[in-house]
């Protein structure tokens, strides 16, 4: 044991000679595993940073949250957009109804929504979304206010004109003041500032949740009609009571709507399963095109890896000879080539990770890219691993060399 920590460790001294001695060869191989590895990091950051953003883009869509709409969400399948649009339109009064109609669940709200600008003295907003909604949209949206206070359900009712801002809104009207007790321009009418929503970020890096400001659905109803768009959101306290529970509010609904046995249903019942079932194969194509690609770049630098290693043990054919002559056992020599091609991409792998830091945070920019330790140590693993795979037929060939024939060799 201990002759095999010693060589191990002669094998590596010898190595790091080689590669200094032969820098230029060292260098070429390097880029190769460096480009390998840049990938394949590259590939688990984004990898991860897409788990991590969509899990929090869940949370911010309510995961125990039954959606009612005229509208189905169009994932997969044939959408029959036909039969859909003839449809009748959610009402307001449908939140009420349901909460009778379905005790088990927590909270029911309506939401109507547009784009739409928001002007602040000279400063102007452009594409905001805007939305209408009733008292309980806080808790189904899972959405907390950071500064001031939500309206109330008095306010509703006597149509305040009373509005919430999210952050990047008041970032953008207010960047040097407090919004609250401010007043804004939304169509032509003037609405109050009571509160800034806690930020929630950007969906999956693109799309972002905190452009957006909140109102009254009384006061939306002001500027854009109430008789299309609704959506009702019915919440439940965990999962295993939404599963029961979606059934509870289809027939609430038919129910409300009147709908005999043998009528089909005029609603669409949604959820953010059914978004996250179609993002996972989306997910699986992406990772499985990342794989293809990380994987030819590895065997790319894996190729240069044995190439040169061939080329080493060849003008070191001598060398072997002589250790082979004063007592290296075959295992040795082995173990010493190995150990070179071991540490040239290791080398390559330290320099791909240290890239790779920048790379994640060029990606941060565009989209979303996340590293953390585990990946970091895969990308080492991944290197050992390449070494020993593409490192190891030159090193047996060494190993497996005639002494004699070695010691003759020019």
């Amino acid at each position: 044991m201990n002759r095999f920590f010693i060589s191990l460790l002669e094998g590596t001294k010898i190595a790091f000679s080689a590669i200094w001695t032969n820098k230029t060869r060292a260098i070429l191989t390097t880029t190769c595993i460096v480009i390998g590895i840049v990938s394949v990091t590259a590939m688990n950051t984004i990898s991860d940073g897409i788990d991590r953003a969509f899990e929090d883009s869940m949370d911010m869509l309510g995961r125990n949250v039954v959606y009612v709409e005229k509208w189905p969400w169009g994932f997969g399948g044939e959408y029959r957009w036909w039969e859909y649009r003839n449809r009748r339109e959610m009402e307001l009064s449908y939140v009420d109804q349901l909460r009778e109609l379905t005790p088990t669940a927590t909270e029911v709200s309506a939401t109507a929504s547009n784009f739409t600008s928001i002007r602040y003295r000279d400063r102007q907003a452009d594409r905001v979304m805007t939305q209408g909604v009733t008292s309980g949209y806080f808790q189904t949206a899972g959405i907390n206010i950071d500064e001031g206070r939500a309206f109330t359900e008095s306010e509703i009712h006597r149509v305040a004109r009373v509005v919430v801002l999210g952050g990047s809104v008041a970032d953008l009207l207010f960047p040097n003041e407090d919004p609250l007790g401010k007043q804004v321009q939304i169509r032509g009418q003037r609405f109050t500032v009571i509160g800034t929503i806690e930020r929630r970020g950007n969906f999956l890096g693109l799309e972002d949740f905190d452009n957006m400001i909140v109102m009254p659905i009384t006061a939306y109803g002001t500027i854009y009609s109430l008789r299309s768009g609704i959506q009702l959101a019915v919440q439940f306290d965990s999962d295993e009571a939404m599963i029961d529970g979606e059934y509870e509010v289809i027939g609430a609904m038919r129910q409300i709507r009147r709908l005999d046995p043998m009528d089909d249903n005029d609603f669409s019942i949604n959820q953010a399963a059914l978004f996250e079932q179609e993002f996972q194969g989306m997910k699986m194509a992406i990772y499985g095109i990342g794989i293809f690609l990380t994987g030819l770049a590895l065997f790319v630098g894996g190729i240069g890896v044995m190439n040169i290693m061939y080329v080493s043990v060849k003008e070191r054919t001598k060398e072997i000879g002589i250790r082979k002559a004063v007592g290296a056992k075959p295992w040795e020599i082995l173990l010493q080539f190995l150990m070179e091609a071991i540490v040239i991409c290791l080398v390559g792998g330290v320099i791909g990770v240290a890239l790779s830091v920048g790379v994640t945070q060029l990606i941060n920019q565009f989209f979303v890219a996340y590293m953390d330790w585990t990946t970091v140590l895969n990308a080492i693993l991944i290197c050992a691993f390449v070494g020993i795979l593409f490192g190891y037929l030159p090193s047996s060939k060494a190993s497996k060399s005639d002494p004699i024939d070695s010691l003759r060799y020019e």
